[in-house]
């Protein structure tokens, strides 16, 4: 039997959301994770750990669809003055590395460094890469947009104009980019509403691949 959810179940009403809609915790949409990376304005790395983005293109170019970065962080304030960044995929081995980006973050601090990271400059874009991430996407800065009126958050579109991945992960019979080694993503707080009781835990996750759709 389905549940139908037109507004905020009763046992998730005192739920801390921090921001988010509660229909983000009952979908539990997962979303890949990659740490952005630019040069601050007095030249140290910024580090930033993202999620909620999708990744699509045309014959036009290849595009990164950022839909929550926070317009009161560095990432957003340097990648706006520098209009360019590298987003760095990491794999199950380095994620807690790359988690540590987050206490490291201030504008004085080379986050990527003090994180035991090791930085490495893009080859299309002023940006630093991490050597660590199996893929790095380097990115120049399209367009923003206000989801809502006021939203803290914005909706920003880069072009990806190079990419650097590491050999073993693009032969799937090595590494490959799927599985336990390849890409992780985030899931935000899955919450079953019907038996909420006030307690939840983000999750990372690995994607496997499930079915050969043929050759094309």
């Amino acid at each position: 039997m389905k549940k139908e959810y037109l507004c905020i179940p009763d046992p998730m009403k005192n739920m801390e959301t921090y921001g988010f809609s509660w229909m983000e915790f009952i979908t539990a949409i997962p979303s890949p994770l990659f740490v952005a990376t630019t040069y601050k304005s007095n030249g140290k790395p910024n580090a930033c750990l993202q999620s909620w983005a999708c990744f699509n293109g045309s014959s036009e170019g290849f595009y990164a669809i950022l839909s929550s970065v926070n317009k009161s962080g560095h990432f957003y304030k340097s990648i706006t003055e520098k209009k360019e960044a590298v987003l760095n995929f990491p794999s199950a081995d380095w994620y807690d590395k790359c988690y540590d980006t987050i206490k490291n973050n201030g504008f004085e601090n080379d986050e990527i460094a003090m994180s035991s990271l090791t930085a490495q400059p893009a080859r299309s874009v002023d940006a630093p890469l991490i050597k660590e991430c199996f893929l790095n996407l380097e990115c120049r800065y399209l367009w923003e947009r206000e989801i809502t009126e006021k939203s803290p958050n914005v909706l920003m579109c880069l072009e990806v104009v190079g990419i650097c991945i590491d050999e073993d992960y693009l032969d799937e019979e090595a590494k490959g980019r799927y599985g336990d080694t390849g890409y992780l993503y985030n899931i935000h707080y899955p919450v079953n509403p019907e038996k909420f009781t006030g307690k939840s835990h983000d999750w990372v996750a690995v994607l496997h691949k499930k079915k050969d759709m043929g050759e094309y």
